[in-house]
């Protein structure tokens, strides 16, 4: 049984371990959006460009994560998680150091894969670490230290970008990673999971990912739109069917056998869905239509995270009063009614009377929704599968954001250079938005119609408050 107390000082290096090597991936995820349109300029790149820096890097974390889970488990999760920095680290290096738009895309489809080995990784070390009667306080202690890292990435990389350029937002990587990996060495102890038996599903890692990267390549690059789309429907089909027949598949498909979970995921793909859209075009729209600095443009998104910090964990707590459904409910259309009036937004947009509107509506909304959310996919299925349900909920919340930033400028009409125009942008951002929020509507209506309470003594997440806003925390195991 692990031992480690969080007051000793054993414990305190574990806890800073997990939280850089968590922050890690978490700003990247959080402040790249907002280096976009200098990006674009540096390297004179086309919208496809920018929306392949964005999926690149969620592309083959989405695919990977459950793999990388599953590795920590086999070989050591201190191993693994260490391995997922240095990659890291080493990715985000090329990618400050990237000379093409075409190098930076390779970049960060390996800074994908390390995120993909460290981010499961950081919270199992915690499981695995800590006595006990300390693990909630830790897990919670990590997960609002992991939100104040979201919360100050955008303003941190705004300010990187307006400042030293924005190559420094990757670089920033590399010092985190020099503190991070000798502490996790030195402090932290090795841990695996004795019932693992060294088989992988590679092949299904493989399809599933080669399904969303052909879906995603149809979608950006339009003109092979056909061709491309039905050979990642036939690699998605695949992947269902080897899933199905592997005995120890990555992606075990009797877990949906959960109405509820299935439902849940449903709801999660739409709502992530459209948060992805949002937050990749809202960046665009605050630095090329409303004529914001970078820094302005990440600063003027920080109520929304600052309000998840600060009231998740009570969301999540009245949702365990009242049941999930109207949270489930009223948090999608808080986030569509937010969505609209971002419409508000336009040239010389004033902060407090056209944006901050939005923002606050869009934070109450992910509020009244994210928590109860993640308790929720728990809550439906067995003690035992919480790890693997977590997991697979993250991957989605992942591929449904993947599949919007590649297909929301394509259904708005966004030309390969729409972003260098602050009227073209403008117009396909007004179609944009009521796409989007339409997409959550749908969401609302479904989890409305299908989410019921979860029976009495199911499992509930430990990570209570945080302030990701593009992804659901992932839990890592099941406690009895």
């Amino acid at each position: 049984m692990p031992d480690v107390r969080l007051a000793s000082s054993q414990g305190k290096w574990i806890l800073l371990t997990t939280v850089l090597g968590s922050s890690m991936a978490m700003l990247d995820s959080t402040v790249v959006n907002v280096a976009l349109p200098r990006i674009g300029e540096d390297l004179n790149a086309s919208l496809s460009a920018l929306q392949w820096t964005v999926n690149a890097y969620m592309l083959t974390l989405a695919g990977l994560i459950l793999l990388g889970g599953s590795l920590g488990d086999q070989y050591g999760r201190r191993k693994v998680f260490v391995t997922g920095v240095v990659w890291f680290a080493a990715a985000s290096l090329l990618c400050g150091l990237a000379p093409t738009d075409a190098v930076l895309i390779g970049a960060r489809a390996l800074q994908g894969i390390g995120g993909a080995l460290l981010t499961p990784g950081s919270l199992a070390l915690i499981q695995a670490s800590f006595h006990p009667d300390d693990r909630a306080r830790a897990v919670g202690l990590w997960s609002g230290f992991g939100g104040i890292g979201a919360a100050v990435g955008p303003f941190l990389g705004g300010w990187l970008v307006d400042g030293p350029g924005w190559r420094w937002v990757f670089l920033l990587n590399v010092p985190l990673a020099l503190v991070c990996v000798p502490v996790a060495l030195r402090h932290v102890p090795e841990s695996s999971d004795e019932r693992t038996h060294g088989r992988f599903d590679v092949l299904g890692a493989v399809l599933g990912a080669l399904a969303l990267g052909l879906v995603t390549y149809a979608l950006i690059e339009a003109g092979t739109l056909a061709l491309l789309a039905v050979a990642g429907v036939a690699a998605g089909v695949a992947f269902v069917y080897v899933e199905k027949h592997r005995p120890d598949p990555m992606l075990p498909l009797d877990i949906f056998a959960s109405r509820q979970f299935t439902a849940l995921n449903i709801v999660t793909l739409c709502v992530y869905g459209a948060f992805g859209g949002y937050f990749f075009l809202t960046a665009l729209q605050l630095q090329v239509v409303a004529g914001y600095s970078a820094l302005a443009a990440g600063t003027a998104l920080l109520p929304t995270t600052a309000l998840m910090l600060l009231f998740s964990a009570r969301s999540g707590a009245l949702a365990d009063t009242i049941g999930p459904r109207i949270p489930l409910t009223v948090g999608p259309l808080l986030c569509a009614a937010a969505m609209l009036l971002m419409l508000r937004v336009g040239e010389h947009a004033n902060y407090l009377t056209d944006v901050l509107p939005a923002v606050l509506v869009m934070g109450v909304g992910l509020v009244t929704l994210v928590a109860p959310l993640t308790a929720s996919v728990l809550a439906s299925v067995d003690t035992a599968r919480a790890g693997i349900a977590s997991g697979i909920n993250n991957a989605a919340a992942r591929a449904a954001s993947l599949i919007a930033v590649a297909g929301l400028p394509l259904l708005a009409g966004m030309g390969p250079e729409a972003y260098r125009s602050a009227a073209a942008f403008d117009a396909a951002f007004r179609r944009a938005m009521p796409i989007c929020a339409g997409v959550l509507v749908v969401g609302a209506a479904l989890a409305f119609a299908l989410v019921r309470r979860p029976a009495p003594g199911c499992v509930r997440p430990e990570c209570r408050r945080h302030g990701n806003v593009t992804t659901p925390p992932i839990e890592a195991e099941g406690r009895p």
